[in-house]
């Protein structure tokens, strides 16, 4: 039987962190430490190469326990258990209600329903409900908020009429009148008294939440993390002192709190948010003056949902990769629910297939790898208690800031969505400039797909809402995808009905040449163009005539850049002009080769998205 008391791996020698660093400065052979293994996050502060002991050993959450104030690791003592939420748009009740019962014995924790407002009635919200338990699920809807406090008290009525305990109800409706600023430019300045009336309307429901902070948005128009985060704070700050201000309890309020997240897929990172906004909110609650003595609304209650933002048109199987990373994330760092979001949502309206899909990928988690079963399975990683503390320092810090202007205030001039969108702006410019991949998309697409009879319209409009914004327009979040851009510029090429032709003039240097034709191969896909690419020519003439002989568009010369001043020279003059000559590379001899007519490059540092586009011009497309 092993001896519990010995130290494992006793008897190797304790190396120091500097003994660490200087071996990996060695291995480097001379490259910069800092510029090659410390990242600088767009979140603000700089992520180590590695961690160690003594990089969490002065911080205090180390020494919380599950269940206990400050919540970092979790609500929960026993389990890690979270609600699985499908949401459902109602058009006709009845077969809401036959959908709802169906996907309940699918493995369906929790239900969400979207209502037009003008079809809020008894009659309604009692067909929807049939045969549904409120007591053994959680029950969420989102309607027009001007109708929530109805739809609340029809609620109450229906509970009470079938003898339902109202203690044993969970769910939420999704009140926010704060969302319709951000995202519709619509000021209604009555929405606290709005909010108070529906908290006194749902005050026999102790579990039942009235007032959203939908942090999501913010994720979904591009916010960085710490944006996300700082700015939830500070809106369910502004929430909670605002109806502080009416009379009503602050842990009342903070009870009736609901947050509704997005989450990115920077898988550590995300874990790290949610545990650093369960100890934020709580520091927050705890500020404020209470009658109650247990502080439990100091409890953050987290919804999550997986990312619209970089879900892609193009190669879309690949959204089950980055959703399937997000709910993995949001899972591990304890949320109270959570929705994966179709694969296909961002260019359909989602079927039975796809929606199976995002319910089993939050079963898989549970039923396979047991994800509910461990509580805070990241507490105590050095990586990740440094990420938690570093992103709770940096949301503080902007949270301090919008808390000093006031967030409603700074929301009505428009300064929190031109925060936003200056930081979408820049992630769509990696985006372009490949600094951020969107696998399928702007690198290593299916040469071979093509997508223009997949998308869907509502009202004339397509899904993917394809549409130009410039950054500087901040009235309202820019709700654009990543992908957006580059799925317009595909589509582009396919709506013009011509096979574009890309052929690769490979010749000289092997390895250069390869790698050359390779790269330019994918850079020329993201378009739509149909690539050949070829083993090598022994001449530049001979290059010449297969391309003319398929009748390309585009010739792209890869070679080697000493070879390019004899290559290209008699490539420009061959063609003349009647073919797009493309360099793969970064010559030397660039501004000569320029000066004799030949100006189209493409290379790690070109911008994918704008050289793209302007050869779509040049191609009449």
């Amino acid at each position: 039987m092993s001896n519990p008391s010995k130290k494992l791996f006793s008897e190797f020698a304790h190396t120091s962190t500097e003994e660490w660093k200087k071996k990996i400065v060695s291995d480097l052979k001379g490259a910069d430490f800092e510029k090659k293994l410390i990242w600088k996050t767009n979140e603000g502060f700089n992520v180590m190469p590695f961690y160690r002991a003594e990089d969490i050993a002065d911080l205090k959450t180390i020494k919380s326990l599950p269940g206990e104030f400050p919540y970092v690791r979790g609500t929960r003592k026993d389990d890690n258990e979270w609600l699985i939420r499908q949401d459902i748009v109602v058009i006709d009740f009845f077969e809401a209600n036959k959908k709802a019962l169906d996907i309940l014995n699918k493995g369906i924790t929790s239900l969400g329903f979207d209502i037009p407002g003008e079809k809020i009635n008894k009659k309604n919200i009692a067909t929807l409900l049939s045969n549904i338990l409120p007591q053994c699920i959680e029950l969420n809807f989102t309607t027009c908020n001007t109708e929530s406090v109805k739809l609340i008290n029809i609620l109450v009525e229906y509970f009470k009429k079938n003898n339902f305990d109202l203690a044993q109800i969970h769910g939420s409706v999704n009140i926010d009148f704060i969302g319709n600023i951000l995202t519709k430019g619509i000021i209604k300045e009555e929405w606290v008294e709005q909010m108070g009336i529906a908290i006194n309307a749902a005050s026999e429901m102790p579990f039942f939440k009235v007032i959203a902070v939908n942090a999501h948005l913010l994720s979904n128009a591009g916010s960085f993390i710490t944006q996300e985060l700082s700015y939830a704070l500070a809106w369910g700050n502004e929430l909670l002192n605002k109806l502080v201000e009416t009379g009503i309890d602050s842990m009342i309020v903070a009870k009736k709190t609901k947050f509704n997240f997005g989450i990115s897929t920077n898988y550590f990172m995300e874990i790290a948010k949610f545990r650093a906004a369960r100890w934020l909110w709580a520091e927050i609650v705890k500020a404020y003056k209470t009658e109650c003595q247990c502080f439990c609304g100091a409890q953050m209650n987290i919804f999550a949902q997986t990312s619209l933002f970089n879900q892609t048109l193009y190669d879309a199987y690949v959204n089950l990769l980055r959703t399937q990373t997000e709910a993995m994330a949001a899972s591990i760092a304890g949320v109270d629910s959570l929705l994966v979001v179709p694969f296909d949502k961002c260019f359909k309206v989602p079927n039975d297939f796809s929606e199976r899909i995002a319910r089993n990928q939050q079963l898989l988690l549970k039923e396979e790898c047991h994800f509910n079963q461990v509580i805070d399975p990241s507490g105590g990683s050095y990586y990740i208690e440094s990420l938690t503390n570093s992103i709770a320092q940096e949301s503080w810090n902007l949270f301090l800031i919008t808390e000093e202007k006031g967030f409603y205030e700074l929301v009505k001039k428009g300064k929190i969505q031109e925060s936003v969108n200056i930081s979408a702006y820049k992630r769509l410019k990696d985006v372009a400039q490949r600094r951020e991949i969107l696998l399928g998309t702007n690198q290593f697409p299916n040469f071979s797909e093509t997508a223009f009879n997949k998308t869907q319209t509502i009202n004339g409009v397509s899904i993917c809402n394809f549409h130009s914004h410039k950054h500087e327009e901040i009235k309202v979040l820019n709700m654009k995808r990543l992908g957006e851009e580059f799925e317009a510029l595909r589509l582009s090429t396919e709506r013009s009905g011509r096979e574009i032709k890309a052929f690769m003039l490979t010749i000289g240097n092997l390895v250069m040449r390869l790698a050359r034709s390779q790269f330019s191969s994918n850079f020329l896909a993201c378009a739509g163009y149909k690539v050949i690419d070829n083993l090598g020519f022994e001449t530049i003439t001979q290059g010449i005539e297969n391309a003319k002989k398929i009748n390309a568009d585009i010739i792209v010369l890869c070679s080697s850049d000493d070879e390019y001043d004899i290559f290209a020279p008699e490539a420009h003059r061959l063609i003349s002009g009647k073919e797009i000559l493309i360099i793969a590379g970064i010559p030397t001899s660039i501004e000569k080769l320029k000066s004799q007519g030949i100006t189209n490059f493409i290379n790690k540092k070109s911008n994918v998205l704008e050289t793209l586009q302007q050869l779509n011009k040049l191609l009449n497309i």
